[in-house]
Order: structure tokens, then C-alpha cells, then sequence
């Protein structure tokens, strides 16, 4: 039984006590005594005949309004009559309790009796489970104050704390559980990335955010080099919002490869998606292992000899050039190019021709 079930079945027991606040205000506590009963009596019928059974919660409530209300006339002190809604409070704390801490799977039982056909794997029962302990000590904390009122607060103060006040709590948390869901399930559909031994091998995946953090996750790249008839490699400027070498010249092409992608298709995508290219010819000219402040990359270098048309993605590149041997060259150790392709360039300067 999960949070909203529960709040819907507590919702129609409440009904009469809301009928007579609002009537004994109009009408004084013996008319809203009578209002309050008459309308209780139409739930149980209403229920009785769509469920084919008496609604136990709604038939408790109009009990306890029966019966501490005519306390409340007869000893002319309406104290007895406002502990009823906390006497409820109580017995939602004695079920929490026991959904939340009891012994066994307490929650895989009531599916079985309420929800048929339901079944919870152990981290849904875990969750609901601790769902319900968060919701008990909220609860406590509620009942508690509902007693306060009842003896140290006014009247209209009691009213709002036992009707009302008890809505707005538990709209607030789940609507907290719902934004707090919907973040991780946004975390959840982040890009996972193949995690690679120092051979190169595949031995699990990680989030990408994880990769950047955490240099002991090894994750494969690829680096695509653009090179011209003339012997010019096309460079990229990276944009200002990057959070590695922003403003810097790099590689034409380089990015991640997600789990399960073949590393060429991760390499056409990319090229595709940065300078607009496709249908070229690609060959590997080697792979080593770069260690930054923050990640540590498989990088899979690859060569192309490339005429046609270059379209950048303004959103991931400033800028794009061709540059001579001889001016990058020049400039190597100035922090025009970032250290990646600095040391890449040294290492394959004699292949990318």
C-alpha cells in the first residue's frame, strides 16, 4: 500500500469531522453533532454500496464523533470531543510503526491482501519501507502537536492543526518525494561509460559525472585528427563553458564512448555532431593512457584525410582552423593548445602528415 492509498482512505473518514467544525460554527455543537452524523451515515451507505462493504475508518470516525461529542454536551466541555482526531493520530502512528519497523515483510503481505497482482521487488520494499519510517516520525511529531492544541491553543487553532494543518504536512513531503524522484531519475539517465583495465579491457560502467570526478575510473575517448592535402591538422577552440581547458585549441575531433558503443560509431558520431563530417576513411595510429587533475582517459587516436566541408557546433566549439606544422610547432608550451594535445601531438607529429 503505497502513500497516496493511504492518504486517499484517510480522506473520506475526515469528511465528518471538517462537517462539523464548520457547522458548529453556523450552528452550534448539538446541529453540527447531528449534520456531522447524518453525513458520516451517507458515507458508510455510499461506500457500502461501491465496495460492497462498510468503510472500517469512516465508520470509526463517526463512532468517536457519536460518542465524544455527547461527552462533550453532557459534561458542557468540548476537550473530550477535540482528543478525538488526535485519537485517530494515534492509531495512524500504531500502523506506521508497525508497517515501518515491524519484523518480516509486512509490506509484501498487505500487497498480497489489498493489491492483487502486485508484487514489490526487495529495493521497492526497502524504499516503501523507509518511506514509511519517515512518514511515522512525521506523524508523531503531528499527533503530538494536535494534543497540544487541544489543551493550550484556541479552538480555530486546534480546527486548522487537526484538519487542515495535517494536508499541508504531508502535501509538502510528497510533493518533496516526488521532486527528489524526479532528480534521480534524471540522474539515473545520465550517460553511463565503459570502465577499462590498464590492458584496455572492459570490467564494468560508470556514471560520466562519476568518471570526471575520480581518476581511479578509467574510461575510453577517441581523438579524431583532421588532416588537409596541404599536411594542416583542422584544430577546435573549446568553448568558454567548458569546465576542462576552456578557450584552448585542441583536437579536431574528441569524445566519450558510451557503454556498449563500438568505438568507430562512437568516433562518427562525434565527428558528425562537432564538425559536421561523414563519409571519410579513418585509420589508427595508437592508444595511450592521459591522466589529468580530475579523470583519467584510454584515448583512441585515429587519423583522416579530410577536404570537404567543415560545419563546427557553436555550441561545443568557438571556433575551428586549419594550422600548419610549422605554426603549431611554434606555439607548442605558450597555452594556446591544451596539454592533451600538446602531448598527443609530440607523440604522433610524424604520423599526422
Amino acid at each position: 500500500m503505497n502513500k497516496r492509498t493511504i492518504l486517499w482512505q484517510l480522506l473520506p473518514g475526515f469528511i465528518p469531522l471538517f462537517i462539523f467544525i464548520l457547522a458548529d460554527e453556523i450552528w452550534g455543537t448539538t446541529i453540527g453533532l447531528i449534520v456531522a452524523v447524518v453525513v458520516g451515515i451517507v458515507e458508510l451507505v455510499y461506500y457500502r454500496i461501491k465496495d460492497k462493504k462498510f468503510d472500517k475508518f469512516i465508520l470509526l470516525d463517526t463512532s468517536l464523533i457519536i460518542v465524544l461529542g455527547l461527552v462533550s454536551i453532557v459534561l458542557d466541555n468540548d476537550v473530550f470531543f477535540k482528543i478525538k482526531p488526535a485519537l485517530i493520530d494515534v492509531l495512524m502512528c500504531i500502523i506506521l510503526c508497525i508497517w515501518a519497523y515491524a519484523p518480516g515483510n509486512v509490506m509484501l503481505t498487505m500487497s498480497k491482501r489489498y493489491m492483487k497482482g502486485m508484487t514489490f521487488n526487495d529495493e521497492q520494499t526497502e524504499y516503501m519501507k523507509k518511506n514509511m519510517r519517515v512518514l511515522f516520525w512525521i506523524f508523531i511529531a503531528y499527533t503530538a502537536l494536535v494534543f497540544y492544541s487541544v489543551w493550550f491553543m484556541s479552538k480555530e487553532a486546534w480546527a486548522f492543526i487537526s484538519g487542515g494543518l495535517f494536508y499541508i504536512i504531508f502535501a509538502v513531503y510528497f510533493v518533496y518525494e516526488f521532486v527528489k524522484n524526479k532528480l534521480l531519475r534524471k540522474k539515473n539517465m545520465e550517460e553511463w561509460l565503459p570502465i577499462l583495465n590498464i590492458k584496455g579491457e572492459i570490467i564494468g560502467k560508470a556514471p560520466r559525472s562519476l568518471c570526471h570526478t575520480n581518476k581511479e575510473y578509467l574510461h575510453p575517448v577517441i581523438h579524431l585528427h583532421v588532416v588537409n592535402n596541404k599536411g594542416e591538422i583542422y584544430l577546435q577552440k573549446r568553448a568558454l563553458n567548458k569546465k576542462v581547458q576552456p578557450g584552448k585549441w585542441d583536437t579536431s575531433v574528441g569524445g566519450h564512448i558510451g557503454f556498449g558503443e563500438e568505438i568507430e560509431s562512437g568516433l562518427r558520431r562525434e565527428a558528425l555532431e562537432e564538425l559536421g563530417i561523414q563519409d571519410f576513411s579513418i585509420q589508427s595510429i595508437g592508444n595511450y593512457i592521459w591522466e589529468s587533475e580530475i579523470e583519467r582517459e584510454w584515448v583512441c587516436c585515429f587519423l583522416t584525410k579530410y577536404n570537404g566541408q567543415i560545419i563546427i557546433d557553436k555550441n561545443e566549439i568557438l571556433e575551428g582552423k586549419f594550422w600548419s606544422q610549422t605554426d603549431i610547432k611554434n606555439n607548442l608550451g605558450k597555452g594556446i593548445f591544451t596539454p592533451n594535445f600538446e602531448e598527443e601531438y609530440r607523440k604522433y607529429a610524424t604520423l599526422l602528415r
